[in-house]
């Protein structure tokens, strides 16, 4: 697939796949200034002073200036930045908790700046989803209340809600505590029964604005790894803010890093590790592992000798003398990969009574795959188990190269000998 890049006024909507596919919401020219008179920001001098100076000579505070982003349908999008950064404030843009100074924002082509103030509740109650930071949790109700109150303002019977809200209080993984009260439920608890109530309104787009920072670190870590099998499962379009490097290399498919009201760069997490915009950029990742960026697609290699299984054991056996190999992986006339098979297997396939036409499934011994996303750090505990390289397939099983122990940790020397330098 080609990438192509885009530039639009100085927001940097990064690398997209070139595609007939139009971006579910597209973000155009859009500032956002708090204070007296805010137009008047965006005459004159003032539209390209700093945020400090802005402040110090108009008493104005610039909250975001001119962003331009698209983000795809399905897409796990993270904007990140340190505290006063504008990330929070773009949300609110988003669902027009807070109106925009200027510009637009189309979300499936309709511009919500335009809305009067009934279109926009409904279109709030039918596209979006809100997960924050405190789970805003009604005391009074029980679980199953609160996954299902989104549902109730909606005007849905009691019946249709608790039916649609219960799958989901499973799905997050509370099944049993619908009858419970939160003040019985532990943070991370509370946090499932606030995302069950996003999501129980299927909507179409799930805004998450620092919704794990308040758990400890175990707990945190937990919800992040349920989140991307719910996500794998549900393929939302997410908005994720966060101040953590970690979280957001976890989790997003591309990140938009936010300084004083500006983008200054977006990315795929490894675009952001490997090749930081400035140094703003480069001491916030300074402390990213490689292993938990750099992945398998980004580091294969193809090999040598590859052996069909139609070709028969003698064929086989033939490629490895000749490439002086004592084992091969196995593929299909589809390319996809059936694992691997050794010499002596095949010596044996050739000097038996019944010598086969072809290579039997039993003389192929069955290898762990992994996909071209996988994080090398997921890798170590495959490299321990298995004394092949380890396959890169994809999600037809079709192979596509292979990544070496010593491929592995020369990628991560190598990127740490780059960071030090």
């Amino acid at each position: 697939m080609e990438i192509s890049e885009a530039k639009l006024g100085n927001g940097f909507l990064g690398t997209l796949p070139d595609s007939e596919e139009t971006p579910q919401i597209v973000i155009r020219d859009l500032w956002k200034i708090f204070g007296r008179d805010p137009k008047r920001i965006l005459k004159g001098p003032f539209k390209n002073m700093k945020k400090e100076i802005i402040q110090k000579k108009t008493g104005c505070i610039l909250g975001m200036r001119n962003i331009n982003l698209e983000i795809k349908k399905g897409e796990f999008y993270i904007l990140m930045g340190l505290s006063g950064s504008g990330k929070s404030t773009m949300i609110r843009n988003l669902i027009r908790l807070v109106n925009p100074t200027s510009g637009s924002i189309m979300i499936n082509g309709r511009d919500i700046t335009k809305l009067n103030n009934e279109q926009l509740i409904q279109f709030r109650r039918d596209t979006f989803g809100m997960v924050f930071q405190h789970y805003g949790l009604l005391p009074h109700m029980t679980v199953l209340d609160n996954a299902a109150y989104g549902l109730k303002i909606k005007g849905l019977p009691k019946d249709e809600r608790y039916a649609r809200a219960m799958p989901i209080l499973e799905t997050v993984g509370l099944r049993g505590w619908e009858d419970y009260y939160p003040g019985s439920l532990s943070g991370g608890m509370q946090q499932r029964v606030g995302l069950a109530r996003a999501l129980a309104n299927d909507p179409e787009i799930l805004l998450m604005d620092e919704p794990f920072s308040g758990l400890d670190p175990l707990i945190r870590r937990q919800m992040q790894d349920e989140l991307v099998e719910l996500q794998d499962k549900l393929k939302k379009t997410i908005i994720f803010v966060t101040h953590d490097l970690h979280e957001a290399l976890k989790l997003g498919d591309r990140i938009a890093i936010m300084r004083d009201g500006e983008v200054v760069q977006i990315g795929s997490p490894e675009d952001i590790v490997t090749n930081p915009a400035d140094d703003y950029v480069k001491e916030f990742v300074r402390d990213a592992s490689p292993s938990k960026v750099l992945t398998a697609g980004s580091i294969m290699e193809n090999v040598k000798v590859l052996l069909y299984a139609w070709e028969g054991p003698k064929t086989a056996l033939t490629h490895l003398n000749a490439n002086n190999r004592k084992s091969a992986f196995v593929l299909n006339k589809f390319h996809q990969l059936l694992g691997v098979t050794k010499m002596e297997t095949l010596l044996k396939l050739i000097s038996s009574v019944d010598k086969p036409p072809v290579i039997p499934e039993s003389a192929i011994r069955k290898i762990t795959t992994v996909s071209p996303d996988t994080i090398l750090e997921d890798l170590f505990p495959i490299v321990s188990e298995n004394p092949y390289p380890i396959p890169v397939v994809d999600s037809d099983n079709r192979f596509l190269g292979v990544v070496t122990t010593d491929q592995i940790f020369e990628s991560i020397s190598v990127s740490e000998g780059e960071e030090n330098a």
